[in-house]
């Protein structure tokens, strides 16, 4: 067990004492080749421009996970 497991572990305990916590978390991944996910994002044309962009199957990202809370901000980066 590392001593960033321990401080886990103690915060975990301290959060789980409070009644009227109130936890808001999310998660973004982010990309390191500059690729953007553009899924909500279109063009219409009346041509079809057959354009192909060839990506990496599994392009290196970070990922980061954000927890906020009446006691700080909670952080990781995977």
């Amino acid at each position: 067990m590392g001593l960033d497991d321990v401080g886990r572990k103690s915060r975990g305990s301290e959060m789980l004492q409070c009644k009227e916590c109130f936890f808001s978390s999310d998660e973004a991944h982010f990309w390191l080749n500059g690729y953007v996910n553009k899924q909500n994002f279109r063009i219409w044309s009346e041509a079809n421009p057959q354009v192909y962009v060839e990506t990496p199957l599994h392009p290196e990202k970070l990922t980061v996970w954000c927890a906020l809370w009446a006691g700080g901000i909670l952080l990781q980066k995977r």
